[in-house]
């Protein structure tokens, strides 16, 4: 009997209108386009404006340019996972509020947080309710709109962080192809260098809390900077290794959209060119939990059926992990 595996049939993102760029964030903080772009590779991002505007608008656009894209009726739809620190407000579950936004009706769907890492723990999570028969039709989204969450008095944070995501839709397969395994990472010790210090059930909001400014991401830059460098590299080397994979033998690294010298040093680290990198940092910035479809989705067009790729992320938590998959369907079609 052929083992039934989750595949990923359609992938769709969306981002916002508004560009902030590097040279309008000169007249806000102390910073420059050079510093910037030689630190972190980022030239632009993109912001959620306007009231009422929270995660889950990023989620239903990116929904319903998929659904469309692979012709599913919405009411098919057995499950919506959303992976993301930004949800629209304590409770309901963003994910709820996307599958009402899309006309999901029969689903049910729940979120995931675990910060820049959560779209590789929610595809995995997905992959499972299909692989083991219980669903046909999953949809794992990926989102943040981390301008909500973001301090633009603090230079070290302001310039990483941009607002967008998308969505995949994972279908039963027996084919050789699809999400083939996972190693997924967390070690909470790294809470104190990347986390919000005030807004939960620990630190209820206050005006004391709000004045000091501690509602905002904050980050201990090169702290997580090597903690990310070595577990991310460390994380998508093991996977190779135990799926037998030799670096000419991937077709794509998909890395968590950070940095760029922690995307160069996790392709040295597995022997993967430049030019077998997926990368567009420099347009949307660390959209968190958004990065790694937002690439499937630029990069689509190049991808073929059977393409071994290798997933790759480290967030707040600390999380990490990596992803094989092969991808399901020629991409330029």
């Amino acid at each position: 009997m052929k083992k039934t595996r989750a595949v990923i049939t359609g992938v769709h993102g969306w981002v916002p209108e508004y560009v902030l760029t590097n040279r309008e964030l000169e007249t806000m903080v102390d910073t420059n386009d050079e510093w910037i772009v030689t630190r972190t590779g980022i030239k632009e991002r993109r912001i959620l404006k306007g009231e009422n505007q929270g995660t889950s608008v990023i989620g239903i656009n990116a929904i319903k340019g998929l659904l469309k894209k692979t012709n599913t009726d919405p009411e098919d739809i057995d499950l919506i996972i959303c992976a993301t620190v930004t949800p629209d407000m304590p409770f309901p579950a963003t994910a709820n509020i996307i599958a009402d936004g899309v006309g999901a009706k029969n689903s049910f769907s729940f979120d995931i947080s675990a910060a820049c890492s959560g779209f590789l723990y929610a595809l995995t999570m997905g992959s499972q309710f299909i692989e083991t028969g219980m669903h046909k039709k999953v949809i794992v989204v990926g989102a943040d709109k981390m301008s909500s969450i973001i301090d633009y008095q603090d230079r070290a944070t302001c310039i990483i962080f941009g607002d967008g995501g998308g969505a995949v839709l994972l279908e039963p397969t027996e084919e050789e192809v699809g999400v083939m395994d996972s190693m997924l990472k967390s070690d909470g010790s790294g809470a104190p260098y990347l986390h919000m210090k005030a807004g939960g059930s620990r630190r209820p909001a206050t005006i004391e809390s709000v004045n000091a400014r501690e509602h905002f991401a904050f980050q201990e830059g090169s702290t997580v900077f090597k903690f990310a460098v070595t577990n991310m590299a460390d994380v998508s080397a093991k996977i190779m290794e135990k799926n037998n994979l030799k670096s000419e033998d991937i077709a794509w690294l998909v890395p968590h959209q950070a940095n760029k010298r922690i995307i160069d040093a996790t392709a040295n680290r597995m022997g993967v060119g430049p030019d077998k990198v997926m990368l567009n940092i420099e347009r949307y910035g660390n959209t968190t939990a958004g990065t790694l479809p937002l690439c499937l989705w630029d990069y689509e067009p190049q991808l073929k059926k059977g393409d071994n790729i290798i997933l790759a992320a480290f967030g707040g938590g600390f999380t990490w992990g990596s992803i094989y998959l092969k991808w399901g369907y020629d991409g330029a079609k």
